[in-house]
């Protein structure tokens, strides 16, 4: 059997997607991978370890196939290889209770067995926190996340750590992806029955679902259809309603703006950033595509926040997840 060492592992694991990258002490990547979403709250934990194994199993099969690793595999005799790793950094949705990092630490541990990998040193951390303390390299910040969820988090000058929001889907994640694209089927619903507004949303959303009917949409909002990515697949049909002037989808997307403006408003006062310097990092597809969202949410904080310094860099979240993993190796050279 071979050995092969690696010094770090990082994964991004969201509600849409798993991303898995191999690192080396040069910080260049030897491994990459991908698959789909690993939120056991959302597909379960079955589910999430397939996920989380096909996207670590795709990186260790790239980092094979790379020149850097190829002299060391030749002399494999039984096709075997055993991983060790110096660090593996998993920033992982779903993380958000005790409860919860007990369930994601067991399915953690279970995965790295399962693919013959040891790690020395693990890090698991809510996917937010990963990408905001790699993102702000521990200054003082905020990231809010509006992608197919919602989340704000941040840190002080004193290294104190809060959040607000990201409580799923089914009682959160306001502005998000997901409760944008309900509020759409329930504008839809209402402007059919007569309870609301008159909206074109309903040209845009039955054709994009394969529906004719309004009653037809119902009928797939409670069948086996329905879930919470594909709901939030129908977040960029309310902006396209909206850049056609149509007031119901920019009702939707003023509310949106100002539930995540709560949510960083919530974190600045819990950690007394008000009237300090800070940076505050807007991330996920929500606030990265939709200028309307994006500037309501800009235009309401600095009105609250004079110091605040928006981050225009949209570095992907692994790239926290791996500044993470990079930081504890630095300090591990350097005797820290």
């Amino acid at each position: 059997m071979a050995v092969v060492r690696i010094p770090l592992l990082a994964v991004d694991g969201g509600g849409t997607k798993c991303l898995a990258v191999l690192v080396d002490r040069s910080r260049q990547e030897v491994g990459m991978g991908r698959s789909g979403s690993c939120n056991y709250q959302g597909i379960g934990e079955e589910a999430a370890s397939r996920e989380l194994i096909a996207a670590i199993a795709q990186a260790l099969e790239d980092a094979k196939a790379r020149s850097g690793l190829a002299t060391q595999l030749e002399s494999m005799t039984s096709g075997q290889v055993e991983w060790e790793l110096e660090c593996a950094v998993f920033g992982l949705a779903g993380l958000d209770t005790e409860h919860d990092r007990q369930v994601i630490c067991g399915m953690v541990e279970n995965v790295l067995q399962s693919l013959n990998v040891n790690v020395r040193h693990l890090i698991v951390e809510n996917d937010g926190f990963a990408a905001l303390l790699g993102a702000t390299g521990g200054k003082p910040g905020i990231l809010v996340i509006a992608g197919t969820g919602s989340i704000a988090f941040g840190v002080n000058e004193k290294q104190q750590t809060a959040r607000a929001g990201g409580w799923g889907h089914r009682v959160g994640d306001e502005g998000s992806g997901y409760w944008i694209g309900k509020q759409a089927i329930m504008a839809v619903l209402k402007d059919a029955d007569g309870r609301g507004e008159k909206t074109i949303l309903k040209e845009l959303l039955l054709p994009y679902v394969g529906l004719t009917r309004v009653d037809e949409l119902f009928n797939w909002t409670y069948s086996s259809h329905y879930s919470v990515d594909k709901v939030a697949e129908l977040s960029p049909l309310v902006s396209q309603a909206a850049n056609a002037s149509d007031q119901v989808a920019q009702t939707i997307l003023q509310v949106a703006g100002e539930e995540l403006f709560l949510a960083v408003r919530a974190v600045m006062d819990q950690l007394e950033m008000k009237n300090k310097q800070f940076q505050m990092i807007l991330q996920g597809g929500i606030l990265q595509n939709d200028e309307r969202v994006r500037e309501l949410v800009i235009e309401r904080v600095n009105g609250y926040a004079s110091q605040v310094v928006i981050e225009n860099a949209q570095n992907a979240p692994i790239y926290g997840v791996i500044a993470k993993g990079l930081a504890y190796l630095d300090s591990q050279v350097d005797g820290k």
